[in-house]
């Protein structure tokens, strides 16, 4: 029986603008490899392969866009844009999702460097997405969670109430847009686009997570998603 994300029409923004500072690399952690390709192309694989995805836009570094569009022109439909990321990860958002077609359902946000998705977590915010408006996935913290101020504890958070939040984030497209609009009259910022469409005051709605779904941020991340298979 088909998901309710196989009917959707869906954009996905990819923001691929960062530099990896914490990877201590010269080149892009996006463009680094992984199991014979570069971690872009790998998480760019599970979008271009989903039948309801129908144009996806990354936004890469200013410098890269040329090396971008090389490496996704091999790929076949849909269609990739690439344009240049901003200086913070919501300003690429941003830049991305002017290009993004208008007439999508759901625009589906993904970080660049977590490429170790499936096609039920893409379904399974998506249709969320489509059923209520705004979706993350995410996953309850097991630790105990302390408040620390100047080296001493200030309370204990009650981590039932804790989720380690991931991406996909999906949300239906006028929403988005809405959201990012308001935060740039604003000058809001947020680390990542559930807390935009949460400043409007919309439920999110929150889907389980994967353990496995990790952003590639650090050296060992790097060597833990070499060693994968």
């Amino acid at each position: 029986m088909p998901s309710r994300a196989s009917g959707a029409r869906v954009a996905v923004i990819l923001p691929a603008g960062g530099i990896g500072a914490r990877l201590g690399r010269r080149t892009p952690k996006q463009f680094l490899r992984i199991a014979g390709g570069p971690i872009l192309i790998r998480t760019l694989w599970h979008f271009r392969h989903h039948p309801a995805v129908g144009a996806i836009v990354i936004a890469a570094p200013a410098e890269h866009l040329a090396r971008t569009r090389r490496l996704v022109s091999r790929g076949r439909r849909p269609n990739v844009d690439v344009v240049a990321g901003g200086s913070t990860r919501q300003e690429s958002v941003w830049n991305a999702l002017q290009a993004a077609p208008t007439d999508a359902d759901v625009v589906l946000v993904h970080d660049a460097v977590r490429p170790f998705i499936d096609r039920r977590l893409i379904d399974a915010v998506v249709a969320a997405a489509i059923e209520h408006g705004a979706a993350i996935c995410a996953l309850p913290i097991a630790e105990t969670v302390k408040r620390v101020h100047g080296g001493f504890v200030h309370g204990t958070l009650d981590r039932s109430e804790l989720w380690a939040v991931q991406t996909p984030q999906a949300f239906r497209s006028a929403l988005l847009r809405e959201a990012h609009d308001k935060a740039r009259r604003d000058g809001a910022t947020a680390t990542d686009d559930a807390m935009l469409v949460e400043r409007l005051g919309h439920a999110v709605h929150v889907v389980p997570g994967l353990a496995g779904n990790v952003k590639i941020t650090t050296p060992d991340d790097l060597r833990r998603a070499r060693g994968r298979r």
